[in-house]
């Protein structure tokens, strides 16, 4: 068996460094930031994205991109936190299964986030915005993880916090499970999954008892 997680919402809580992060690009260029509501509805999404639903002109995206990933740079660790049970759900899922994570997140960042939280070791493969052409939803992230494993996509599970996670395991022809712990509300998630669970641990263990 294979089990995919997303990261933020899944695993980790970042917002905290995202919105100090889009807020100083927009400070720095003389922008007004959107609020933070606005923001963290599309978390998730490519940066690149992000900013472009933000109205940042197509000039001007990959500078506030770049001032966005200095900003980050320098308090992600300290400003990111493991989500309750998070651990837990890992640790169990890696009796049962071989892990991956497939994020829009850098990989570089999330590699290192999870090595400072102490849990990249239960992962063979972590596949981040800079791996693939397409992001989720596309199909491809999760394609490419199952290129790695060489399983059999009935036996493969994807674990995420929004449409985005979903809509790529679906595209992908593997099972997704929803969880609460992150952006998307259950009824959101309900459009690409019959499965919606309160955080990854409650995922995982519906996992294992299929």
């Amino acid at each position: 068996m294979i089990i995919l997680f997303d990261l933020d919402g899944t695993l980790i809580d970042s917002t905290e460094a995202i919105l100090e992060s889009f807020h100083t690009s927009f400070e720095i260029y003389g922008y007004q930031a959107p609020s933070d509501d606005t923001i963290t509805d599309l978390i998730g999404h490519p940066l690149d994205v992000m900013y472009r639903e933000l109205g940042v002109p197509e000039a001007e995206v990959w500078n506030f991109v770049t001032t966005y990933k200095e900003q980050y740079r320098h308090i992600f660790k300290t400003k990111t936190t493991l989500l309750e049970h998070a651990v837990d759900a890992v640790a169990l899922a890696y009796q049962h299964a071989r892990l991956g994570v497939v994020t829009t997140k850098t990989g570089s960042y999330s590699r290192e986030l999870l090595e400072h939280f102490q849990i990249m070791h239960y992962f063979e493969l972590l596949i981040g915005r800079e791996d693939v052409e397409y992001p989720k939803p596309h199909a491809q992230p999760i394609e490419k993880a199952l290129a790695f494993f060489t399983c059999k996509k009935d036996q493969c599970w994807m674990i995420g916090d929004t449409r985005l996670d979903l809509a790529s395991a679906k595209n992908a022809s593997i099972r997704g499970v929803g969880v609460l712990s992150g952006y998307d509300s259950k009824e959101q998630l309900l459009t690409y999954s019959d499965v919606v669970k309160k955080d990854a641990l409650e995922a995982v263990k519906y996992i294992v008892k299929k």
